[in-house]
């Protein structure tokens, strides 16, 4: 392969402007790089606060829009999913082409890791080719002048031929400059694009030509991407180039017979090259680097013999203590026990009984299950307090960069139950709150993984509310708690390994970059957890209206009756009192409802030893809550959602039955 020659001389300038200071025609700036570069800091550098977080159409990929000034002028900031190429592996990169391809962004601001510019230059080349406007943000660059990293932007960018800027994001250095170079920036010469073989250039000289129509990238870009085999692309070509198409096929068909290696293969082995010698130009390292007290913690983190004890402090001191007992335990006895019940609840209930005679309408809004004093108090009063401290000890986590060092910890185990490191995230997130848990499911990569996380976190992982709860019922009989604790983590492993054997599809890859450890900035992790609380009462808070209004609908309908009488069969068949199928119901509208009846049963000396275990047990592997249920609904569909509530509800009493059965017939003692 023949290295094309570089021009020594500055490719790009600047353009003209309109009269309000911004550039003509620039109205969106997309964010583009790999994940853990700085573009959510960025982002926020870019835009402030005024920022919303939305799905993009058709997907479950949160995609961050916002409004900022350059110049004068107002522009829009959009901030795309981590991405390493514009040939998509998982649905987040398919959303990042899908903006660059469909919304045609003026300028794209292209983030890398100052510290690993050869890794990440093959996406800058790629959005070069594709004839994006592109500057490239060497990010971290503070970190990198720490290690001695010292990098030539002028050469850079007379090598690359795009606008090059530094920039530290999370203490705002560069930003003017990077601003500067936003609003004066006009290519106005093709810049750096790799020369490939001769039957490849070939090739996309071919298909150049018989492309008619636009598709927001460069004909070149479609080419390589349908010589990639790229199913979208080809789906997009057929319906658009309807006689060309057949052409096009022959084209690419002939040109993959010529290679015994698949052109993906080629492209990349190219683009690579390419990088390395761009970086050999441009950046200067040091002989050897020092290994500094960070770098030792990070290794130390990951290494499963020292990993796996700092894990569990950063759970313990983290989670349980912050989230589960300052959280679940401290805010929620203050905001529920103090100012609900004690001052909100009492007095909102006089004002609608004073004022609202139909006592049936009294009930929907004030009752023992009103739209107020239960919807608004629970999602308020108990669920918010537990995300709102997960969503700082989340943030402080992910600011840190621990968070793929856990998950590559983590990563091994996971697998083995079709999953990746990643997902111990929304399964963290669990023992706070199965609906956000839920919800957050869709930051794993393939849908096998979403569906897997979804029907184990609704089969085995209890909320914070239940588990406080289940946790009273047992207290002082540690056999109890290690009995239903067993059987919970062997359930987990059971279903998980048997999903990951029955459900198509490829098993689980897991990359994910490494950033540097630091300590977290405030002002990072409180912009985080605003966004994530603004967005739970966008996404979540509503469910809390809707379960409270279906229990005022079953209550006033006799259909609760109707449900509690079925559930009385399937519960007694367990072992359980008749009374328990009240607490299971109750379960599925709120978790530690149903747990509370079964201490109320406890209490009344109704339930003990064996069958309280058993109960225990079936309430936890039982149907969750109608809010993570909607949820379910939401992210996987009703289709799917319906057969994992059908499942865990006949997997519940069927795991009941074996352990009552077989703690009986070992004549067991509790």
């Amino acid at each position: 392969m023949t290295r094309f020659r570089v021009r020594k001389r500055r490719r790009f300038r600047g353009g003209r402007h309109s009269p309000s200071g911004a550039p003509s025609g620039l109205k969106k700036i997309a964010l583009v790089g790999s994940p853990n570069t700085g573009k959510s800091v960025m982002f926020h550098n870019l835009t402030g606060s005024y920022a919303t977080v939305s799905n993009y159409p058709g997907t479950t990929v949160e995609v961050s829009r916002g409004k900022g000034k350059l110049g004068n002028n107002e522009v829009e900031v959009v901030d795309t999913p981590g991405t390493y190429a514009l040939l998509p592996i998982t649905e987040d990169e398919r959303v990042a082409r899908s903006i660059l391809l469909e919304e045609k962004p003026g300028v794209v601001l292209q983030l890398v890791d100052a510290k690993n510019l050869e890794r990440m230059l093959p996406l800058t080349l790629q959005l070069i080719e594709a004839g994006l406007q592109v500057i490239l943000d060497l990010n971290m660059i503070d970190e990198a002048e720490k290690l001695g990293i010292k990098i030539d932007v002028k050469r850079l960018e007379e090598e690359l031929g795009i606008p090059v800027a530094t920039t530290a994001a999370t203490s705002r250095r560069g930003m003017e400059n990077l601003r500067e170079k936003i609003l004066n920036y006009c290519r106005t010469e093709p810049a750096r694009k790799p020369q490939y073989n001769l039957h490849i250039e070939s090739a996309l000289e071919k298909i150049s030509r018989l492309l008619k129509e636009d598709y927001g990238l460069s004909r070149r870009a479609i080419g390589l991407l349908l010589l990639q085999d790229d199913h979208e692309i080809w789906e997009r070509i057929k319906a658009r180039e309807d006689k060309n198409f057949t052409q096009i096929e022959k084209v690419v068909e002939e040109t993959r017979q010529k290679y015994s290696q698949p052109i993906n293969y080629i492209v990349n082995r190219k683009r690579v090259w390419e990088a390395k010698q761009i970086a050999a130009e441009a950046v200067t390292t040091p002989p050897e680097f020092k290994t500094t007290a960070k770098e030792r913690l990070s290794r130390l983190m990951m290494n499963p013999i020292t990993g796996i004890p700092i894990l569990a402090l950063v759970l313990y001191f983290g989670l349980y203590q912050f989230v589960g007992v300052f959280g679940a335990q401290t805010l929620v006895d203050f905001l529920e026990g103090q100012i609900f019940e004690g001052y909100f609840n009492p007095f909102i209930t006089q004002l609608f009984e004073t004022y609202i005679e139909y006592v049936p309408l009294q009930e929907l809004f004030v009752g023992e299950y009103g739209i107020i004093t239960l919807g608004i108090r629970y999602a308020i009063a108990l669920i918010l307090p537990i995300v709102g401290t997960f969503f700082i000890a989340f943030s402080i986590i992910e600011d840190t960069g621990y968070l793929p060092r856990m998950a590559l910890l983590i990563d091994r185990v996971f697998k083995k139950i079709g999953l990746n490191g990643r997902a111990v995230i929304p399964m963290t997130l669990g023992l706070g709150c199965g609906t956000m848990a839920t919800i957050v499911t869709r930051t794993l990569e393939t849908k096998r993984e979403r569906v897997i996380a979804t029907i184990l976190l609704a089969l085995t992982i209890p909320c914070s509310a239940q588990l406080g709860v289940l946790f009273a019922i047992m207290a002082g009989n540690p056999l109890p708690l290690l009995l239903w604790a067993l059987v919970v983590v062997l359930v987990f492993l059971l279903v998980g390994s048997l999903a990951a054997r029955l459900m198509p599809g490829e098993k689980p890859g897991f990359y994910m970059e490494i950033p540097p450890l630091r300590m977290p900035k405030i002002s990072n992790v409180l912009m985080k957890t605003f966004t994530r609380v603004e967005w739970y009462f966008k996404e979540v808070f509503p469910m809390f209206i809707l379960a409270s209004i279906a229990i005022w609908i079953g209550q006033i309908t006799g259909l609760f009756d109707i449900l509690i009488n079925v559930l009385a069969y399937p519960v007694q068949w367990i072992g359980l009192p008749s009374g328990a199928a009240t607490a299971v119901l109750f379960g599925f509208f709120r978790r530690d409802y149903g747990a509370a009846g079964l201490y109320d049963l406890q209490q009344a000396g109704v339930l003990s030893g064996i069958p309280l275990v058993v109960a225990a047990v079936t309430l936890t592997l039982f149907v969750p809550c109608i809010a993570q249920f909607s949820v379910m609904i939401k992210e996987r569909g009703l289709k799917i959602a319906l057969a994992i509530g059908l499942f865990v509800f006949f997997f519940a009493f069927v795991v009941g039955f074996l352990l009552n059965l077989t703690l009986t017939s070992l004549g067991v003692q509790l």
